[in-house]
């Protein structure tokens, strides 16, 4: 499942969209209040639904799509003149005030977008890149997500596939 990220400067808003989201089963890994904590969010997990209630002056949707295109999918909840100014077609939008049945249905049709989008390790590509996050953890004090996002970031940085890296992980630790 994707991981929900609530943006809002509205305190009354993150508190109503956490409990609808949580009271319809899904499990929301931030609320955030400005753009700034919302990119700190993003950089820790690659693969989140936004879920954005107006925006914040330090995080516009567009800009926000252009730099995590392939990681992330917009639910923008907006007056009808701040949606008008969106520009790309892949942000989705509701016009406030939306229904909680709207938001749901969206939310849903972002998450089943975005599992589609996602890459999946199997067999002995995962097995690689799980045993190489082990080594990280244990050499270097890292949870299993900062592991993941330390290869993640490294084999993006260096035009490499994460099994790949994983592998000269477990080459140089003997693993």
């Amino acid at each position: 499942m994707a991981r929900i990220v609530i943006v809002s400067q509205s305190d009354d808003s993150r508190t109503k969209l956490y409990r609808l989201l949580i009271s319809s089963g899904y499990q929301v890994f931030r609320s955030c209040a400005s753009g700034s904590e919302l990119r700190r969010a993003l950089s820790e997990s690659e693969d989140c639904v936004v879920v954005m209630v107006g925006y914040t002056p330090d995080c516009k949707p567009d800009e926000l799509l252009w730099d995590y295109k392939d990681s992330i999918q917009i639910l923008l909840i907006a007056k009808q003149p701040v949606l008008e100014n969106i520009e790309s077609p892949e942000i989705f939008r509701l016009t406030m005030p939306a229904s909680g049945q709207a938001v749901i249905g969206a939310v849903e049709m972002l998450s089943q977008l975005h599992r589609m989008k996602l890459p999946r390790r199997t067999g002995a590509s995962k097995d690689i890149v799980d045993r190489a996050k082990a080594v990280l953890m244990k050499q270097k004090g890292l949870s299993e997500p900062e592991a993941h996002r330390t290869m993640q970031q490294y084999a993006m940085n260096h035009g490499m596939k994460m099994a790949e890296f994983a592998q000269r992980i477990l080459d140089q630790s003997g693993g």
